[in-house]
């Protein structure tokens, strides 16, 4: 979707009535889906306390936790990273592809991969980089952003998948069968698994007390790519760090019934380390790559920490009036919907991202649904106000571009309204004024009536009806 901004961005889909009846179509699907594995409300409003209070005690201790963490992946023979940005990051992933001799990497689905931009910094140096989740699969084809952090491809239908892999696929003929886009898709990966030496991942829940990563997926491809390979990298954000293995059964009944609705995933991976002697199976490396960008700013300051509770689910976009119009394409950010707005701002700073902030109607659906509770439409109001901040407290912490979409004439408005309102002297008079000259309002001039449709007046008013009794 061309780079148009925000606004322009989401005109476009706007326009697009068949883009907006699919994506309709496939948020009430998914809204269903986790309605159901809800049934009892006492019992989700249960679990949410539990995963919020796992969360929150997690963050709590986020320092000492990673580097308990730390500690334990080394003690299990994982070699871990630390990237302040995504700049780092590249050149780390960079240099572990250079030591392994590798021209190719086959990635996992990996949000973080993507907010780092990993695959175009690799192929800036001459490395391929292949995506297996078969989603991240058809919109790399495309040349796309991924439009749903859980399901990167839900923008497209069938039949634009079947003249992508048409166009994009050597050898294969038009076909809009679901069964055989499918398996197109995994004979080309299968090749890629046995022919590549470094495979990439994310990380859903990283455990301190014993060192263990664990990654949630459906399609296979995860463990393909943390096995197979020669090599593992695991890349992920610093807040996904939980104490004890304890801790990740609530989140993980948490994460994938309000993702996809299933009771579990159809694979759930533990990784401890790299292969070890005498098995048969596993990489000869593991890499951990802990990427920052942004997020201590977010844990520096109480009021915006829980934000990194965020377990990545995406039901908060699911359930948003806003995103279900406009889908994830228009925000022009890694991370799209509700999570997306409170997210990018840290990561990208409020310059880039004010449009954002104020693009909710504040219903509080995202916070109504959030498996952990994240009061996603208070923090919305606050980076609302840092966005239109003036003079800022100079021993504050701040976002870098706060007050970047503070407008002059917005400001003057509120500005006057605000003294007026606290005269009683001027608001009297204010109003006075007003009744007087009303006639000179737009909505006198018929302003109102051109934009909207007009209230239809009573046929007799009360006064003509005594009147007409009286005359009688």
């Amino acid at each position: 979707m061309p780079g148009a901004g925000f606004r322009g961005r989401s005109k476009e889909v706007l326009d697009n009535p068949a883009l907006r009846k699919s994506f309709r179509g496939a948020m009430d699907f998914l809204m269903q889906k986790r309605a159901a594995q809800f049934p009892d409300p006492a019992r989700l409003e249960a679990l949410r306390r539990q995963g919020e209070a796992i969360r929150k005690y997690s963050l709590s201790r986020l320092p000492d936790l990673l580097e308990q963490l730390e500690a334990n992946l080394k003690q299990n023979g994982v070699q871990v990273h630390w990237a302040e940005n995504p700049e780092q990051a590249q050149g780390i992933i960079s240099e572990i592809m250079v030591r392994a001799e590798a021209d190719l990497i086959v990635k996992g689905k990996s949000m973080v991969s993507e907010e780092i931009e990993l695959n175009h910094a690799l192929e800036a140096r001459g490395i391929a980089a292949l995506e297996s989740d078969m989603g991240e699969y058809i919109v790399q084809l495309a040349g796309e952003r991924p439009s749903h952090i859980i399901m990167p491809a839900i923008h497209k239908t069938k039949e634009e998948i079947a003249r992508l892999f048409a166009e994009k696929v050597p050898g294969v003929d038009y076909t809009d069968s679901v069964d055989e886009l499918i398996q197109i898709g995994r004979r080309v990966l299968r090749e890629k698994f046995r022919a590549t030496k470094v495979g990439l991942s994310g990380v859903n829940f990283a455990v301190a007390e014993t060192g263990t990563l664990c990654l949630v997926e459906n399609e296979g491809n995860g463990r393909m790519c943390t096995t197979v390979p020669e090599v593992h990298i695991a890349v992920t954000g610093i807040e996904k760090v939980v104490e004890k293995l304890e801790h990740v059964p609530p989140l993980l009944a948490l994460l994938t019934r309000s993702a996809t609705g299933q009771a579990v995933t159809t694979y759930f991976n533990w990784i401890t380390g790299p292969r070890r002697p005498g098995e048969l199976d596993g990489p000869k490396e593991v890499h951990l790559v802990l990427v920052d960008n942004g997020r201590t700013q977010a844990y520096a300051r109480p009021d915006f920490r829980a934000t990194l509770q965020c377990i990545r689910c995406g039901a908060c976009m699911n359930h948003c009036p806003v995103y279900t119009r406009i889908g994830g394409l228009a925000y022009g950010t890694t991370y799209p919907g509700p999570i997306g707005k409170i997210i990018s701002p840290h990561m990208l700073g409020l310059k880039g991202t004010s449009d954002l902030v104020t693009a909710s109607s504040l219903c509080g659906a995202c916070g109504e649904v959030c498996p952990v509770k994240i009061p996603i439409p208070e923090l919305l109001i606050d980076l609302r106000a840092r966005s239109q901040a003036g003079g800022a407290d100079p021993y504050a912490l701040h976002l870098a571009g706060e007050g970047e979409g503070r407008k002059p004439l917005v400001a003057l408005s509120f500005k006057l309204w605000s003294r007026l309102y606290r005269s009683p002297t001027l608001y009297r008079l204010f109003a006075f004024l007003a009744t007087r000259f009303r006639a000179l309002t737009p909505g006198n001039q018929g302003a109102w009536t051109r934009s909207r449709t007009p209230l239809v007046p009573a046929r007799r008013t009360l006064h003509e009806r005594v009147k007409e009794r009286q005359a009688k």
